[in-house]
């Protein structure tokens, strides 16, 4: 897999689901041989519905789909779901899925978290949005904030090379490269200023890519850092460095959850408030509705939109795949919105806040922040396995013959 920059890339900023499935949809309508898809997470909801019937009437015109989807994120979907896409051929595979027990979920560690699509060969989404209502307004106030962006250009060869990649090594099928190849488009070079990297993180080769983008690109900044991030637990190294940037000058704002989804992030996110807010550090919760996104920027040109959050899971466990990008219009696209953010949608978090509750908080600081940095070697104790790639169709057709219950 390289790891080079690529240049000559057109990159497009996509804000929530709004903005997000339609460019999706769209470009899979289009699809005129191949469609490669994989997400942590598709619900059968409406936005589900809408993603099967694009990949179905995709299918049904001769173009080859194949769609990946983690096995503890979409571990719901029906048969008659199930069936519909296998019926037309679309090959529906589950990354490392495991029986329930007694109801609930247990493989949660180690998860395939990427959100990646691939059409073609010629255009390529890389993000943070899941395939499911709750990253549209209309959801409610649950509704999550995020981003992911489009792409075309030499990237997408890397993007499409990912994919398979991972397919190829879970799921031992063996592909005719002519059939397999990308062929990127030529696109208008007055139009693509973006130079671009893709970095993944997995648990054998690329362990510690993406958090090192992060530590390097960190590190350089000298005006300003802008980080949004839903889970906000980084190790010490980034920590840090963050520190570092605002005690040498360096405008550093976090824009961090204010209303979770899940409370118990935004508790071991507090926990770090005191010592960033010491060093300079501007921290703003965002209380719109729970924040979702994974990107951040630094100065006037470094930019990346992923599905990596900055806790252990995503740095140490899980899957992931963020694309770093050098491009100054994209870089102030994303910064005009996040100031935007920062400043009408967020509430600001003062130091003489934090420090009122200190005295109690700090030995539980110590302690929860030694343990979540320990927490991937602990996770590591758990019986290790080789994480393996399972059709879900067969899965359909089981459930077919089984008699259904109804309450």
């Amino acid at each position: 897999m390289k790891t080079t920059w690529q240049s000559g890339n057109q990159v497009q900023l996509l804000i929530n689901g709004e903005e997000y499935y339609p460019s999706v949809f769209e470009a899979i309508a289009r699809a005129r041989e191949e469609v490669l898809l994989e997400t942590f997470i598709i619900f059968e909801d409406k936005v589900g519905e809408q993603l099967q019937q694009v990949l179905v009437d995709a299918a049904e015109r001769g173009v080859r789909v194949e769609v990946l989807v983690d096995g503890y994120g979409t571990a719901d979907l029906s048969a008659a779901y199930l069936q519909r896409l296998s019926d037309v051929g679309v090959r529906l595979q589950a990354f490392d899925p495991s029986p329930k027990l007694m109801g609930m979920r247990t493989n949660l560690f180690r998860r395939m978290h990427r959100k990646i699509v691939v059409i073609d060969g010629e255009v390529g989404f890389v993000g943070g949005i899941n395939y499911s209502a709750d990253h549209l307004a209309d959801f409610g106030e649950m509704a999550k904030q995020d981003y992911a962006v489009q792409v075309r250009g030499p990237i997408v060869a890397d993007l499409h090379q990912a994919v398979l990649k991972l397919l190829d090594e879970t799921s031992r099928v063996h592909r005719n490269p002519r059939l397999w190849r990308s062929h990127p488009a030529p696109i208008d070079p007055d139009s693509a200023h973006a130079s671009m990297l893709l970095s993944i993180r997995d648990n054998i080769h690329h362990k510690n890519d993406i958090e090192q983008h992060y530590l390097r690109a960190i590190r350089s900044a000298r005006s300003r850092l802008v980080i949004a991030n839903a889970y906000f637990f980084p190790g010490y190294r980034l920590l840090h460095e963050i520190r570092n940037a605002a005690r040498r000058g360096v405008k550093v704002t976090l824009i961090l959850q204010g209303m979770p989804d899940m409370p118990l992030v935004r508790l071991c996110s507090r926990l770090l408030y005191n010592d960033l807010l010491r060093d300079g550090v501007v921290i703003s919760e965002y209380c719109e509705r729970p924040l979702h996104g994974k990107v951040a920027l630094v100065d006037d040109e470094w930019s990346t939109v992923g599905s990596s959050n900055l806790d252990p899971l995503s740095l140490s466990l899980n899957l992931e795949a963020n694309l770093f990008i050098r491009d100054r219009t994209f870089n102030e696209r994303l910064y005009t919105h996040l100031q935007e953010l920062a400043n009408s949608r967020c509430k600001s978090v003062s130091l003489q806040r934090v420090l009122r509750t200190y005295w109690w908080r700090a030995p539980l600081i110590f302690l929860t922040f030694h343990f979540l940095r320990h927490f991937p070697a602990i996770a590591g104790w758990l019986p290790a396995h080789s994480p393996r790639i399972t059709p879900l169709s067969t899965k359909a057709r089981d459930l077919e013959d089984t008699p259904q219950v109804h309450p």
